[in-house]
């Protein structure tokens, strides 16, 4: 028994001992870095439950109410072979080929009328409209504006669900979203996300009269959406999902509205006045960044500064100048173009804003009535012809018989010196048609110019002097 004893004392000192000497000369954990990737970074988390929104969020309801005023909008259209051919001599008897786009519309209004974009319409023979109920209509195009994608449609019905346009102005980055759509052909798709981002410009339209200043959100868009709603959660139509940011086609995280703000200021303008009443400050402009503040001599990094003020602009008679920067307008922070740009998409000439600018490291503020491209509070009767053209008249009978022709407008004094260095055209030239539609008289001219002012070019068919025929392209 004490040999027992002594074997287990022993052999407790022992271990001992060798503990001691590991821990003396060998034990040095402290110096020892964790290499283990695999290991993870404890971070302190709350779990206080009165942090997750999300949890007394239920969309049921919204969603309820906005799957009624979405439809399922369907474009017919044909492709044709030789426009040029069929605008002389009539359509063939061989039939384009016919094309099918879907896409997705809201009903604004009980008596039928419907927001939607232009691409999703863009080139249609025939549009069908399909509501949540199955129901199939005809539409028709009341009008479309290409430099903010949108479009208005009719259809012949009555006590339609329809939504309301909220103040995307109001919009907070980081507010929850629905999208609503019908992506892919699937019809009544509803999809949730927060507002990541606003005022984007991401190049979508491709031309200098685009407006972009979108809402950029993380709910699901994919093709067949385009058109559809995105709405707050009071069920407020906040902006036309009109885009994704892809490699692929497909949704891969970020989707992008046109703000409601801009899309019911278009179909106002329409309806009123048949095309869109655009405001211009009338100026020339620079984003700034650290590199450009520097370049201008000038301490904010943020805003749009003026690098030129036009004379009888709108902020030329405001008081304006050269590297005033742009950095509120009424409640609405300017920190880059796409914001200005945005804000004035809402707006029409004649109308009054409060622009603050940074002038001499001091905030100023000045009081700007907005004016349209030619520098004026309301058109006149020929400002787009006479700003592209000069003064025309309709075709003499006996020029009408020379050419052996029924229509076109006679050049009589040619102001735009551009078009006679680029294209050699000369008084005494003929107009015949504007996006190949014929014209007769100057009025018609003039109302061509406008409804199409804002795509990148205008094709307009020249007949000079000589007999010669060709196409022009009409830019800013």
């Amino acid at each position: 028994m004490k040999k027992i004893i002594s074997l287990i004392l022993v052999s407790a000192l022992g271990g001992a001992l060798t503990l001691g000497t590991y821990l003396v000369f060998f034990d040095k954990s402290d110096d020892i870095p964790i290499t283990n990737n695999n290991i993870p970074v404890v971070i302190p988390t709350s779990y206080d439950q009165r942090n997750l929104v999300s949890a007394n969020i239920d969309f049921t309801d919204i969603a309820e109410k906005t799957i009624h005023a979405v439809v399922h909008v369907k474009n017919v259209s044909t492709a044709s072979s030789n426009p040029l051919y069929e605008f002389f001599y009539g359509q063939s008897e061989q039939k384009g080929q016919m094309v099918v786009g879907t896409g997705s519309g809201v009903i604004i209004s009980p008596d039928g009328y419907i927001i939607t974009n232009n691409h999703v319409i863009n080139g249609a023979k025939k549009i069908e409209v399909t509501l949540n109920n199955k129901t199939t209509y005809e539409a028709e195009i009341i009008g479309f504006d290409k430099s903010s994608d949108i479009a208005l449609l009719k259809i012949n019905a009555n006590e339609l669900p329809f939504l309301p346009f909220g103040d995307s102005n109001n919009l907070r980055v980081g507010e929850w979203v629905l999208a609503v759509g019908n992506p892919y052909n699937l019809t009544s798709t509803v999809t949730a996300g927060i507002v990541s981002a606003k005022a984007r410009d991401i190049n979508m339209l491709g031309n200098s009269n685009r407006i972009e200043s979108f809402i950029q959100t993380d709910a699901a868009v994919n093709p067949g959406n385009s058109g559809g709603a995105l709405v707050n959660t009071r069920g407020e139509l906040i902006g036309i999902n009109t885009a994704i940011s892809s490699q692929t086609g497909s949704y891969v995280g970020y989707s992008f509205a046109v703000p409601s703000n801009i899309s019911k200021k278009v179909i106002e303008d329409i309806l009123e006045f048949g095309n869109v009443q655009r405001a211009y400050l009338g100026i020339n402009f620079d984003d700034l960044n650290s590199e450009k503040a520097e370049k201008y001599g000038v301490s904010s990094s943020q805003g749009v500064i003026i690098t030129r003020v036009i004379e009888q602009g709108a902020a030329y008679e405001a008081g304006l100048k050269d590297k005033d920067i742009i950095v509120k307008i009424d409640n609405v922070a300017i920190n880059k173009f796409s914001d200005l740009q945005g804000f004035l998409g809402s707006k029409r000439p004649g109308d009054q804003i409060k622009v603050t600018i940074i002038r001499d490291e001091e905030n100023r503020e000045f009081d700007v009535k907005l004016k349209n491209q030619f520098g004026k509070v309301a058109f006149g009767k020929s400002d787009y012809s006479s700003y592209y053209f000069g003064e025309l008249a309709a075709m003499p009978e006996k020029d009408a018989n020379k050419h052996n022709i029924n229509y076109g407008v006679k050049i009589i004094n040619l102001t735009n010196h551009t078009l006679k260095q680029k294209y050699g055209i000369k008084n005494g030239d003929y107009i015949l048609a504007v996006e190949d539609q014929k014209v007769k008289n100057e009025e018609e001219v003039e109302n061509l110019l406008r409804v199409y002012q804002n795509k990148e070019y205008i094709n307009v068919l020249i007949l000079k002097q000589n007999g010669t025929y060709g196409y022009i392209r009409l830019t800013e």
